[in-house]
Formats: structure tokens, sequence, C-alpha cells
């Protein structure tokens, strides 16, 4: 199990919620049965929410982190795209307002995948869990892949700034765009 970030520094941004990330390989054969045995850990566990999300297609942990928090924050000023949280982080993370093109980009797929799981105030036995529908592997979440098509960066943003940063300032650009 991986903190995203030392809690103390959560609590400083006023973030109360007990965040948690892991990373996973795995083959999707049906995405609909890969949701509900995922729906079915966190089934009656009030609050906690499991978001699983193409590891292919986030940064770093400070991408996360930023969406993450982002996220949680537009809900508590009610100022959030999505009704549900986990849709929210993929919206945020994926630094679009509409919901389908967030999971075009963030979504499950087909075929053999890395996982990013991102965990809010849920049991740590979760993740365990989880390691029963897929293999355990938090390397996936430092993403060696080529974002910039992805996320349509230019050759001139890349020259000022790295990827995650760039994708650290659209999504701080949503708020602005509210």
């Amino acid at each position: 199990m991986t903190k995203i970030i030392d809690s103390n520094f959560l609590s400083l941004l006023k973030i109360e919620e007990n965040i948690k990330i892991a990373g996973f390989k795995t083959k999707i054969v049906n995405i609909q049965e890969t949701l509900e045995k995922v729906n079915s850990i966190s089934h009656g566990c009030e609050g906690c929410i499991i978001q699983l999300m193409d590891a292919s297609a986030i940064a770093g942990k400070n991408h996360l982190l930023h969406g993450v928090v982002h996220s949680i924050n537009a809900f508590k000023r009610g100022e959030n795209i999505a009704n549900d949280l986990g849709i929210e982080i993929c919206v945020r993370l994926s630094a679009q307002r509409q919901i389908s093109k967030a999971l075009d980009i963030l979504g499950l797929k087909i075929g053999k995948m890395n996982i990013v799981a991102v965990f809010i105030n849920c049991p740590d036995n979760f993740i365990d869990d989880l390691n029963n529908i897929f293999l355990r592997d938090d390397n996936v979440i430092n993403s060696t892949h080529d974002l910039k098509d992805i996320y349509n960066i230019s050759k001139k943003e890349q020259d000022l700034m790295s990827i995650e940063d760039i994708l650290i300032d659209r999504i701080t650009e949503l708020i602005v765009e509210l």
C-alpha cells in the first residue's frame, strides 16, 4: 500500500480523507464484470471510494495527487463536474470538462493494461481484496508512456514545462474555467 503523500501535508490542504494508491497489472476480458467485482469489495462501506484508472495516462504521483485533491475540494465547494467522486477524479486528472472524454483517456479497456487504484476512506484490507483480482505492481504508477499524444501537448509546451507540470496546470485551469 502506498500513501500518496504525508497526511500532515494533506491536513494543511484541509483534506481529511484517507487517500491511498496502488498499482496493478491485469488483463481485462469484460469491463462490466471487472467493475462489479471491484464494487463488491466496497459494497456497504459508507463513504469509501475505489476508483480504477488507466495508469498509462497518469504522469506520476504528483499528477495523481493534484487531481484527487482538486476533486475532493470541488465536491466540498459544490463545483464538481460529475455527481460521483470517482468520476470527478477521472475528469480532473484528465483535465477534461466532459465525462466521456475523461473516461476515454483514463477508463478501463479490454486487454492487458496497467491500472492505478485510488482508495479514499477505505479500510486497508480493500487493497488486499483487490490483490485477489489483479496482480499488484506499484511501479505502473510511474508512467513511462508518451503522454503528449494522449493530452495533445505541443512541443512548445514541452519546451517550457514537464508533462506532469503541464497536466497539473491544466487541472488547475478547470477551476478558473468554472
